[in-house]
C-alpha cells in the first residue's frame, strides 16, 4: 500500500475506449496514477510484470480474448497478486454473475453506468480494506510465537483500533492465522460499530458513501451513553479446534440476512464481512440468541 503522500496506482481494464476515458475523467486527481488496459490479455501482461505494482484493479467483466473473470482467477492463483483489491464493473449483472464475481475474489461490484461519487466511495472502501489487511499481516509474525501456548484467554475492547489489534493477536492462536484474521476482524468491528454504537447497515452505507464512517464511529464513542460499553472476545483452544466467541452490549440484529452473499447488496460499499468470514475464515460460524453473540471455530487438525 502506498504511503500517504504516494499516488494510488490503479490498473483500469475495459475493452471500450469510451469507458476508459470516463474513468480517467472520474479519477482525474493528483492522488491517482492510472494505467489503462484495453482487454484481459493486455491487463494480465501488466499484472505479470514483476517490475510493476498496482494498488487497485478496476476490471471489466465482459471482454474479448480474455474476460474479467479469467483475469480475476489468475490474480487469485498468483501469491504476489492475491491481496490486490479488485472492483468488478459490468454493464449488466444477474444475481448469479454477481455472486460468482464476489466468490472469485471481487470484493466490490459496480454496474455501468455509475456516478463519480459511487466509484470514489467504492475505491476508498477497497483501499481502506487493503491497507487494513496489510497492517494486520505485518504484525502477525511478531506475535505468533507468544500465542502458541494459549488455551483460554478473555479480552475486552471498545474502539476500532483495539478491535483490529486484538483480531491480529487472537488469530495467532489458530494454526493458520492468515486465513482467519480478516474474518475475526470483521466480527470484532461489527461488535463495536453495529453492536455497541448502534450504527445500522443503512447508516454505514450512507456514511461510507460520504466518507464519514470512521468519523461517526469516533463521535459515537464519545457519547455519554456509550462511554462504558465494552465488547468481549474469548479464545479457547482444545485438541480439535480453536473457538472465538465475540459478544457486545447491543440488542442484536437479523444476522440471517448476512450469512450468505446477497447479490442485491453487492453494489453497496459494505455488507460482505460476515459472509466472507463464514465462507473463507472459519470452519463454523454461529450466532447465538438475538445476534449479539457469535461463535466462530477453526479446526486444529
Amino acid at each position: 500500500m502506498p504511503s500517504v503522500s504516494a499516488k494510488v496506482r490503479v490498473l483500469v481494464v475495459d475493452d471500450e475506449p469510451f469507458n476508459l476515458e470516463i474513468i480517467r475523467e472520474y479519477l482525474d486527481a493528483p492522488g491517482f496514477e492510472l494505467t489503462m488496459a484495453h482487454d484481459g490479455i493486455e491487463a494480465w501482461a501488466l499484472l505479470e510484470d514483476v517490475e510493476r505494482e498496482f494498488d487497485l484493479l478496476v476490471l471489466d467483466r465482459m471482454m474479448p480474448r480474455l474476460d474479467g473473470m479469467e483475469v480475476l482467477r489468475r490474480v487469485q492463483r498468483t501469491p504476489r497478486l492475491r491481496g490486490l483489491p479488485v472492483i468488478m464493473q459490468t454493464a449488466a449483472a444477474t444475481p448469479d454473475q454477481v455472486r460468482e464475481g464476489l466468490e472469485a475474489g471481487a470484493r466490490y461490484y459496480l454496474t455501468k453506468p455509475y456516478e463519480p461519487d459511487a466509484l470514489l466511495a467504492i475505491i476508498k472502501s477497497a483501499l481502506d480494506e487493503a491497507r487494513r489487511t496489510r497492517e494486520i499481516q505485518l504484525q502477525v509474525d511478531d506475535m505468533r510465537r507468544a500465542m502458541c501456548a494459549v488455551t483460554r484467554a478473555e479480552f475486552e475492547f471498545a474502539t476500532l483500533q483495539q478491535a483490529t489489534e486484538l483480531s491480529t493477536l487472537a488469530s495467532l492462536a489458530a494454526p493458520q492465522p492468515d486465513n482467519i484474521v480478516m474474518g475475526l476482524s470483521e466480527l470484532l468491528i461489527n461488535a463495536v460499530e453495529h453492536g455497541n454504537l448502534g450504527i445500522t447497515y443503512a447508516e454505514k452505507s450512507r456514511l461510507r458513501m460520504e466518507d464519514r464512517w470512521q468519523e461517526e464511529v469516533e463521535r459515537r464513542l464519545q457519547l455519554p451513553q456509550n462511554a462504558g460499553k465494552r465488547a468481549r472476545l474469548t479464545v479457547e483452544r482444545s485438541a480439535t479446534e480453536v473457538r472465538f466467541t465475540v459478544s457486545d452490549e447491543g440488542r442484536g440484529f437479523d444476522y440471517t440476512r448476512y450469512l450468505d452473499f446477497d447479490p442485491e447488496r453487492a453494489f453497496d460499499p459494505n455488507g460482505r464481512g460476515i459472509a466472507m468470514a463464514r465462507q473463507l475464515s472459519f470452519t463454523r460460524l454461529d450466532y447465538i440468541g438475538s445476534g449479539n453473540v457469535v461463535s466462530a471455530a477453526v479446526d486444529v487438525q
